[in-house]
């Protein structure tokens, strides 16, 4: 995995330090267990987590620590 000081959150423009993973799938393309990872600042952490709810993909967010070989 790579060090949590070189992620960088996945809303679009930002440079800004990854601190939450934000684990979702799309269960029409996805299986059950699988877990794709979106990165998220302090301050985009919310706003991601509506995005992937509204949809029914958000399954849980976790330190970006606490990912690991399986997630993404």
């Amino acid at each position: 995995m790579t060090e949590p000081d070189q992620l960088t959150c996945s809303a679009r423009g930002c440079g800004a330090q990854a601190s939450w993973g934000l684990r979702w799938n799309n269960p029409r393309l996805h299986t059950a267990d699988r877990r794709k990872v979106w990165l998220a600042c302090t301050d985009h952490r919310e706003h991601l987590e509506q995005f992937l709810g509204a949809r029914g993909f958000h399954r849980d967010t976790v330190p970006v620590g606490d990912l690991g070989p399986t997630d993404g």
